[in-house]
C-alpha cells in the first residue's frame, strides 16, 4: 500500500483538488491512502471531514498548539499503513500527476525525489526572492551534511520513500525540511531523482518565513551535532584550531629566543603535530581507532612531516622572497599544511574505517 501524507494549513479549497488530481492518477493502479496532517486555524477541518465520509481510504489528523510541515509528517508517517510513504503538499504546486512514475520508482530504489533542477525540471512556481532562498538553503545544507552532496534538490517537500529506511530511526525535525531530515538519518543505499515542474500556487499562501529560516539552521546544527560523520570534520577543525594556538605561542617564544625564522617555524610545527595527534586520535577519530598506536602515529606524523616541510616552504618562500610579515607568513603555510594533513590523514591513517567526507 501506499500512504500518501499531505500537510496542511489553511488549504481548504485546495484539499478537494488535490484528491481529485490523485485520484485521477492513480485510482485503479495502486492501493492507497491519503493522510491529511491538518494545522489549519480556518474551517479545513470541515472539508477534510466531508472528504472522510465520501472515501474509505481519506483520514486526518487535526493539530492544536502545534505547527510545522515537517511534525506534521512525523505523525503522518505514525499513521500511515503503507509500506511506501508519499510526501507532498496541498497547495498543487507539487503536480500528483507524477505519482504513477514515483511509486513506479520506489520499487527499485529506497528514495525516489522529483528535483526542480535536473534537466526537464523548473522552478516556476517561485518567485526570485524564494527562489534565493531556495538555492542559499541548498547549498548550506550540502556545505555541512555529506548525504546532501549528491542530491540535486535535497530541501524540497515532493518525493517518496520506502517507509523500512525508518526503522529504528527517530525522527526530530525542526521547522520544514522533512526531507533532508529522511535523507541524513534514513537507512537507504539507492536515490533516484526525477524532473519535475514546480507548479504556481493559485489559493492560499505561502508558510515561509524569518522564523522558518532560523529553524532551518537550527536543524542543520542538529543534524551535523547527531551525525558522526558530520561532526568529524568539525571537531578536526577544532583540533586544528588548538594546534595552530600551540604552534604560534611556540613559534613567537623560540624566535624571542633567538632561533631563525626557519628553525622556530620547524620546533614549534612538531610540538604541534605530536599534540594534534593526541587530540585527533582520541577525540576526531575516537571511534575509528584502532589498537595499532604506533602504526597509526607513523602514518600521522609521516603525514604531518611533510606538512611540515609544506609549511615551512611557504613560510620561506613569502617571508624572504615576498617579504611577508613573519606570523602572517607562518599562518598561511599552516593552513596549507593542515589541508594537507587532514586530507592524506583521512585517505590512508584511518583509511580502512573512515568514511570520505
Amino acid at each position: 500500500m501506499v500512504s500518501i501524507i499531505i500537510p496542511t494549513f489553511n488549504e481548504k479549497i485546495n484539499v478537494i483538488k488535490i484528491v481529485d488530481r490523485i485520484k485521477t492518477a492513480i485510482d485503479n493502479i495502486y492501493d492507497y491512502e491519503i493522510i491529511f496532517v491538518d494545522d489549519s486555524s480556518d474551517n479545513t477541518i470541515e472539508y477534510l471531514e466531508k472528504l472522510k465520509n465520501m472515501y474509505k481510504n481519506i483520514k486526518y489528523s487535526h493539530r492544536t498548539g502545534e505547527r510545522g510541515l515537517a511534525t506534521a509528517v512525523v505523525s503522518g508517517i505514525d499513521m500511515s499503513r503503507g509500506d511506501i510513504i508519499v510526501v507532498m503538499d496541498s497547495d498543487l504546486q507539487h503536480p500528483p500527476e507524477l505519482l504513477p512514475e514515483m511509486i513506479k520508482n520506489i520499487e527499485e530504489y529506497d528514495i525516489v525525489i522529483p528535483s526542480r533542477h535536473l534537466t526537464g525540471g523548473d522552478e516556476d512556481g517561485l518567485n526570485i526572492f524564494r527562489k534565493i532562498i531556495s538555492h542559499t538553503a541548498s547549498a548550506i545544507g550540502k556545505l555541512f551534511l555529506k548525504k546532501l552532496r549528491n542530491i540535486s534538490d535535497p530541501t524540497g517537500g515532493f518525493f517518496a520513500f520506502k517507509k523500512k529506511i525508518l526503522d529504528g530511526i527517530v525522527l526530530s525535525p525542526v521547522g520544514w525540511k522533512i526531507l533532508m531530515e529522511i535523507l541524513v538519518r534514513g537507512k537507504y543505499s539507492k536515490v533516484k531523482e526525477i524532473p519535475y515542474k514546480f507548479e504556481k500556487r493559485d489559493y492560499g499562501n505561502s508558510k515561509m518565513s524569518f522564523i522558518e529560516q532560523i529553524n532551518y539552521l537550527k536543524h542543520i546544527f542538529r543534524l551535523v551535532k547527531d551525525s558522526v560523520d558530520d561532526r568529524r570534520i568539525f571537531v578536526f577543525a577544532i583540533v586544528g584550531c588548538l594546534g595552530v594556538i600551540v604552534n604560534m605561542i611556540f613559534y613567537n617564544i623560540f624566535v624571542f629566543c633567538g632561533f631563525n625564522i626557519s628553525i622556530s617555524g620547524t620546533f614549534s610545527a612538531v610540538i604541534a603535530m605530536i599534540g594534534n595527534f593526541i587530540l585527533n586520535r582520541n577525540i576526531t577519530w575516537k571511534d575509528k581507532k584502532t589498537e595499532k598506536f604506533f602504526a597509526e602515529a607513523f602514518k600521522f606524523l609521516t603525514i604531518s612531516s611533510c606538512g611540515i616541510i609544506i609549511n615551512i616552504i611557504i613560510l620561506s618562500s613569502l617571508h624572504y622572497k615576498l617579504k611577508v610579515n613573519y606570523n602572517v607568513a607562518n599562518l598561511i603555510g599552516i593552513c596549507g599544511a593542515v589541508l594537507w594533513n587532514y586530507n592524506l590523514n583521512r585517505l590512508w591513517t584511518w583509511k580502512n574505517n573512515l568514511r570520505s567526507f
